[in-house]
């Protein structure tokens, strides 16, 4: 069985110190796309030592082994990671990260559950430094062929590690952007840590049902959510308090992703999308919670 729900469940945490500086920042903020125009004073606080700013999305690859990595080869899951996909992906944070750190990331699968031929495994990750917690991060895990379950503790039908599905408000969204996905991004995001070669390799995306390279979810995830920063909030990275979405189709390198944010009290609910592909959906129930 590919998948042991008790060994996973009754599994001790996977603890692993995380370290970052500025290049770290820098690199991860040219992964997602800032620095276009090299000399726009907005993306030069995402490129530039002086006055640089922290995305929160970087907290998902900081240290340069994103999370989770710590799902797919923990005790009880011994699958391919070719069989993975990830589905959905939140994050909470407590204080605004820094520039330089160094901190510790406790993970372990919280729940296991069920979803036809198929299994969902929810990884739990907490950081903190010797001030205390900086964020915590939910990762939902798709296994393809990895259900049949016996049952064990926590299977079950597969349930949303956020807080339910994120409704878009009937009425035309408060912003509509568009994003231009450049064709070497995923070269530079692979360089964060997720080196799955499906993002990068045609023959691996060949075999997983592509015609060419996806870019990597955690790349768009961030994307959006630096989208949604610039205009919505006005550049203010530590105004987030959260970020939630499930990934709900793909994206690839040389296309546009449209950006549509509604306000609400406190939050931003988002709609993102392939638009040259008909506004296939990309991101859906899409969150950022905000001060």
């Amino acid at each position: 069985m590919p998948i042991d729900p008790a060994k996973a469940l009754a599994a001790d945490p996977v603890t692993t110190e995380l370290v970052w500086d500025h290049r770290d920042v820098q690199l991860y903020h040219l992964g997602i796309g800032a620095g276009v125009p090299a000399t726009d004073p907005l993306e030069l606080r995402y490129t530039l030592e002086r006055g640089l700013r922290v995305l929160p999305g970087f907290a998902t690859v900081a240290g340069g082994r994103p999370a989770l990595l710590d799902g797919l080869y923990a005790p009880g899951v011994d699958v391919e990671p070719s069989a993975v996909s990830h589905r959905e992906q939140s994050l909470t944070l407590h204080r605004p990260v820094p520039v330089n750190g160094r901190a510790v990331r406790t993970s372990r699968i919280t729940a296991v559950h069920d979803r036809d031929e198929d299994a969902v495994v929810v990884l739990r990750s907490e950081v903190a430094d010797g001030d205390g917690p900086m964020w915590s991060c939910t990762a939902g895990l798709l296994v393809r062929g990895g259900g049949g379950l016996d049952g064990g503790r926590g299977a079950g039908r597969a349930r949303r590690p956020g807080r339910g599905p994120a409704r878009t408000p009937e009425r035309e969204p408060d912003l509509d952007l568009t994003r231009p996905v450049q064709e070497n991004l995923a070269l530079l995001y692979r360089l964060c840590g997720d080196h799955n070669p499906l993002h990068t390799d045609p023959e691996h995306a060949r075999d997983a049902g592509h015609d060419r390279p996806p870019l990597h979810a955690l790349c768009v995830y961030g994307m959006a959510l630096k989208a949604a920063v610039d205009t919505a909030l006005g550049g203010e990275v530590e105004r987030v308090l959260g970020y939630r979405a499930r990934f709900a189709g793909a994206v690839f390198p040389g296309e546009t992703l449209r950006v549509r944010l509604w306000r609400g009290d406190g939050r931003l609910t988002a709609a993102v999308t392939a638009a040259d592909r008909g506004d296939a959906p990309v991101l859906a129930d899409t969150v950022v919670h905000h001060a």
